[in-house]
């Protein structure tokens, strides 16, 4: 019973759009540990959790030539423009057929740069058949100045086939620097993009087709306009199995994302605790195996690489601001944390992040829960790399 008021209670703090698995799988393993079914709790929770390690992601980007289509899935997979695997961004339209890219560390999150719509190989009545819309989860169309007939039809199409899609006007940042620079006085930030906006419209309304939101984003900087806000869009019409992977993959560059990531990695952490606490017999005392010690080391060392303050992202990061790297390491604590101090064993370090971590938080999952001191430390190396991952930002 205390198992199941907590797992009901643990999952209230999330919004829908950030629960890694769906309200019907909260319910069944909630009604197990109510029945006092607990092969059935451990089962329902390994199937899920490789069913989010390993749920495929295909997000469909097209519009027409010369949008930016290339430069936006770069962006969104942590890819510089001449990057290892980077989309080409050719001034003319380079993409002669549906081509996927990977994202570099989440294989399973394919980014697709579809033909231009419109061009002579793909008219808009043979676009859907050519690039095999049932392959993909959602669509991007973007443009870089108003969006065409041939946008608003496409959206249509995808619409009646009960596909989402998202209308992104990238290149923001040029226009709003052109504005600054043609008119430094009259200059006003929000009117001109509110403009832009309905420069976007123009051929919905002419269509007499419902107005769809419109993201304004710009591809140099992500972190910028209405990018967290289509993030946020995106992942609430996602099939809760597939969130987990998409926040994983996305580039650190908001606190939200930040955020975002460091909730979907504890919800699977505490999903393994609820397994392991189910069993629980006794109080959480104990001596760390080797196995134990590895474990940890390898779950710190995936944290550090996934918010980007691995030591070969710092060394990247400090030769793009042209810092020392120890000066970055020096404000951050997690390439510390499993460091020896004299005269004290890698077990002794261990149980004292456990007294101390407990003492402050206390239990996640109820006064009565013994978890694996492990997952504790899970828990604490990952809210130590997420806090990093925030002062380095």
């Amino acid at each position: 019973q205390n198992l199941a008021s907590s797992m009901n209670a643990y999952f209230m703090n999330f919004k829908v759009e950030n629960k890694i698995i769906s309200e019907e799988t909260i319910n069944l393993i909630t009604f197990n540990l109510e029945k006092g079914y607990i092969d059935s709790v451990g089962t329902v929770i390994d199937d899920v959790l490789k069913e989010i390690d390993s749920a495929p992601l295909n997000i469909a980007v097209t519009g027409e030539s010369g949008v930016g289509k290339s430069s936006f899935i770069n962006a969104l997979r942590g890819v510089g423009y001449e990057g290892e695997g980077a989309a080409p961004t050719d001034v003319v339209e380079t993409t002669m057929k549906a081509t996927p890219y990977k994202h570099p560390r989440f294989p399973n999150v394919t980014l697709w740069d579809l033909p231009g719509i419109g061009t002579t190989n793909f008219p808009p009545q043979d676009y859907l058949r050519k690039v095999k819309f049932d392959e993909y989860d959602f669509f991007i169309i973007i443009s870089a100045t108003r969006f065409k007939e041939n946008d608003a039809q496409l959206a249509k199409a995808i619409k009646g086939m009960k596909k989402n899609f998202y209308f992104v006007r990238t290149k923001v940042d040029i226009d709003l620097r052109n504005e600054r620079k043609c008119k430094p006085k009259n200059f006003k930030r929000g009117e001109i993009l509110q403009k832009i906006r309905n420069n976007c419209l123009v051929s919905f309304r002419q269509l007499k087709m419902d107005e769809p939101q419109i993201f304004l984003v710009s591809t140099h900087d992500i972190s910028k306009y209405d990018f967290p806000i289509l993030i946020d869009t995106l992942l609430k019409d996602l099939p809760a199995q597939k969130r987990h992977m998409f926040m994983l993959s996305l580039p650190n560059v908001t606190k939200e994302a930040i955020e975002r990531k460091r909730g979907s990695l504890g919800q699977k952490i505490w999903l393994e605790a609820l397994k392991a606490g189910a069993w629980a017999t006794l109080p959480m005392v104990g001596i760390f195996n080797d196995n134990d010690i590895k474990k940890l080391e390898a779950s710190l060392k995936e944290y550090r690489v996934l918010f980007g303050v691995d030591d070969i992202t710092l060394q990247n990061v400090a030769e793009k601001l042209q810092v020392p790297v120890e000066g970055l390491q020096a404000i951050i604590e997690s390439p510390n944390l499993l460091e020896k101090k004299k005269g004290e064993s890698r077990e002794e370090r261990l149980l004292k992040y456990v007294e101390r971590f407990c003492s402050v938080s206390g239990s996640l999952l109820g006064a009565d829960l013994h978890f694996r001191e492990t997952f504790y430390l899970q828990l604490h190396f990952l809210d130590t790399v997420a806090n990093d991952a925030r002062t380095l930002l």
